[in-house]
């Protein structure tokens, strides 16, 4: 990572600015961030998420994790079947709330994984490669993959309300591009509006 973008992830002091600094790397303004190859920006087939992604950072679920649903062949000719998912940090619990119950409403999967609280959810298989499971989302994820890997670089106490936080996964439970009404439920909870994004951009 590169000594401007580090210092950007070090000196940020609340989740607010955590989640505009993850906002502007989806965007592509800032080009590293924690937990992910430094200087590489969002996978090719996330491009049309970025918009709801960024909105869903800047409005307190940081998303961590995600990838559209879609079916096809991989460059080895290997059939390919996703479900849309994603997975993200939650910062305010109103906002959890929400999110959980418009996609229960919805019919989307909903897992809670509560670090404080020690419950996790089972881990939801989102991927198939050929048939066989190939990536799942949701479920614990260890300590030090979250303190010296997932948020590695910001300050210490954030570090620690990260690996204690609460992490929700969305998943349509519908294989392929049926799935992707996951991301306009996502936007009508967390998009925020023109102002509200000038200001957030302007701090």
């Amino acid at each position: 990572m590169g000594i401007r973008d580090r210092r950007r992830w070090k000196t940020a002091a609340t989740w607010t600015e955590v989640g505009e600094l993850m906002a502007r790397w989806l965007e592509g303004t800032i080009a590293s961030r924690p937990g992910y190859t430094p200087r590489y920006g969002p996978d090719e087939e996330t491009a049309h998420l970025v918009p709801v992604l960024a909105a869903a950072c800047r409005a307190g679920y940081i998303t961590t994790v995600s990838q559209p649903g879609g079916s096809g062949a991989n460059a080895h000719g290997e059939s390919w079947d996703q479900r849309a998912a994603v997975t993200g940090l939650v910062t305010d619990p109103d906002l959890l709330d929400r999110l959980t119950a418009a996609a229960l409403d919805e019919g989307l999967v909903v897992l809670v994984d509560d670090y404080t609280a020690e419950t996790y959810s089972k881990p939801y298989i989102c991927t198939l490669v050929d048939g066989e499971p190939f990536t799942a989302f949701g479920g614990c994820v260890d300590h030090a993959s979250l303190t010296l890997v997932e948020w590695r670089g910001l300050r210490p106490e954030l570090v620690e309300q990260a690996a204690a936080g609460v992490y929700l996964t969305l998943a349509a439970p519908e294989w392929g591009a049926a799935g992707e009404r996951l991301w306009p439920l996502l936007d009508r909870v967390t998009s925020l509006s023109p102002e509200s994004a000038s200001r957030a951009h302007s701090s």
